[in-house]
């Protein structure tokens, strides 16, 4: 990601002036809490569960939903495109039809689907952006909810309605509501990212926030020590 190395350079400069710690704090600004959703699979003892999401860059996301409670381990990859390319280099391109994505399972006897997209859509991400996220563009960055089963299917489209109806945003939901075909993971030396980097510019003006705001706005939710992700 080019971006990456751009702000790289822009965050050491910054640096030295004493401004990374302002710049992060900006990206408080983006998060919000919103409602639960109106339509969602109440709280089952069960098997673990799995749902997949886009939003970015999949270091951030990935990092917040690591904090989450009730989930037992997110996975960094790849969506939307062919298992052959489903690789960084190529996913890189935009050109695959790939979103890079997490895996997150959860236990429902903790957590429900629909609290984990209240999550996403509140702190995650910002939702209304277009095939970009922040400083990342291009559709491998789209917003995506990839819905394994008809349940998932109708808590994501009544949500995200219900967000739209109450202008919880001040532009119309961009995220997509794509059939899951398939997850592939991410290659080893990006899962965790974030936290085998945690002085990485990027991740401390992009990715630590979005926990911090977890934090902040959902503490509940929150959890200190972060589930590790399995690498393959």
């Amino acid at each position: 990601m080019s971006v990456k190395k751009v702000l790289g350079g822009i965050a050491a400069s910054l640096a030295l002036l004493g401004g990374i710690t302002w710049i992060a704090a900006a990206g408080t600004e983006s998060a919000l809490v919103l409602p639960p959703p109106a339509d969602d699979s109440p709280k089952a003892q069960g098997h673990l569960q799995t749902a997949v999401l886009a939003g970015g860059c999949f270091w951030g996301v990935q990092g917040v939903f690591e904090h989450v409670r009730g989930v037992r381990g997110v996975l960094a990859g790849y969506s939307g495109g062919s298992r052959r390319t489903a690789q960084y280099q190529d996913v890189g391109t935009g050109s695959t039809g790939h979103a890079e994505s997490v895996q997150i399972t959860f236990d429902p006897g903790e957590i429900t689907y629909g609290e984990l997209l209240r999550i996403f859509f509140s702190v995650a991400h910002d939702p209304t952006e277009l095939n970009r996220q922040g400083p990342d563009v291009g559709s491998q960055y789209r917003s995506v909810i990839f819905y394994a089963d008809d349940s998932q299917r109708r808590v994501a489209e009544s949500y995200i309605a219900q967000l739209d109806k109450a202008r919880a945003f001040p532009q119309p939901i961009a995220t997509q509501v794509t059939e899951l075909k398939g997850f592939y993971p991410a290659e080893g030396y990006h899962q965790d990212y974030y936290l085998k980097n945690p002085q990485q510019p990027y991740i401390v003006m992009v990715d630590l926030p979005k926990i911090g705001n977890l934090k902040r706005l959902f503490p509940d939710y929150y959890r200190d020590s972060p589930v590790m992700a399995a690498v393959r």
